[in-house]
């Protein structure tokens, strides 16, 4: 039994049982929806394997947690994905307040030996650096679909925003101002406690100005308030609800092959990298493009610099 199931269990005074079902629900957010459908989706894997092979799933043995490690990996799993399974048996253990198997040396052991083997480097999807995401914006019908996803691919990149923030935005979180738009992001990935945060959005020139572009698919939807991206129907009717973080992927993918790129490598994260990677280029300070991205690390950005300036004052350069 998890330790969530037991508060909820718990006999308890009737006064208290109100308080109790929001203490539930409290605690089943502490991770983020996406995290806990990912944790629930790999751990049912991992219960799968167990009951193929007569195993316990929880509590498990170090040396099933191993063993499955060990068939994930020689089936062609990634090791990052190897690595959020770990963390997902993990957590479910930790629920049930049950010894964690993860922590044994023999796990850990098996984790780095496979990293080692089959490699840990993450595949990077391409960035949409502002010669790309000119050419993707300009294959946009001039349609309400196409105005809608014209905006969001400028102000995706415009204010480096991961996907699912882009599709949390809603109107009241814009202010226009003469230079751009101030947005309030009112909670992210390395924000899971909602503190908000302001950022600002630049305008762009005539062909690719994320402000203009916004207005424009706003006016066009005849929105006014609430969420800003929404599905359009086949009659052309756009409605109430928000597109799902999977539609800025497919969106991105869609104009990304319109523009003669190959869609396999570009994904929803690309415009968030696609900004950094050209404020990069530009010579842009490293902290006021962390003024846009909310990276907590300077650290994590270093990726995207050293990227943009692989060939910047070469030691190479014009010795052959």
């Amino acid at each position: 039994m998890s330790s969530l199931q037991a508060i909820a269990d718990a006999a308890v005074p009737a006064a208290i049982a109100p308080e109790l079902a929001a203490a539930v629900a409290f605690a089943k957010a502490e991770k983020a929806p996406a995290t806990r459908k990912a944790y629930g989706t790999d751990f049912r894997l991992f219960r799968a394997w167990c009951e193929e092979k007569r195993a316990e799933a929880l509590p498990a043995l170090p040396e099933t947690v191993a063993a499955y490690l060990a068939h994930a990996a020689a089936k062609g799993t990634k090791a990052s994905t190897l690595g959020r399974r770990l963390a997902a048996i993990r957590y479910a253990h930790k629920l049930a307040n049950l010894p964690t198997p993860t922590d044994s040396e023999a796990v850990k052991a098996t984790i780095r030996g496979i990293r080692r083997t089959i490699g840990s480097a993450k595949v990077r999807k391409a960035p949409a650096v502002v010669a790309r995401l000119k050419a993707m914006v300009e294959t946009c019908p001039d349609t309400l679909t196409g105005k809608r996803d014209r905006a969001l691919l400028l102000l995706g990149f415009g204010g480096a925003f991961r996907r699912s923030e882009l599709v949390a935005l809603d109107v009241e979180h814009f202010e226009e101002v003469p230079e751009g738009l101030r947005a309030f992001i009112a909670k992210s990935k390395t924000d899971q406690e909602a503190q908000g945060a302001t950022i600002a959005i630049a305008r762009g020139s005539s062909m690719a100005c994320p402000v203009a572009a916004l207005l424009d698919w706003l006016d066009a939807a005849g929105i006014t308030s609430g969420p800003v991206f929404r599905p359009i129907n086949k009659a052309g009717t756009v409605g109430t609800v928000r597109l799902t973080d999977r539609s800025v992927a497919n969106i991105v993918k869609a104009y990304a092959s319109a523009a003669g790129l190959d869609e396999k490598q570009f994904s929803g994260h690309s415009l968030r990298r696609g900004f950094l990677t050209s404020a990069a280029a530009a010579g842009k300070s490293v902290f006021r493009m962390r003024d846009v991205s909310r990276h907590k690390s300077i650290e994590t950005m270093s990726g995207y610099i050293q990227e943009a300036e692989l060939f910047k004052d070469h030691a190479g350069a014009g010795l052959l």
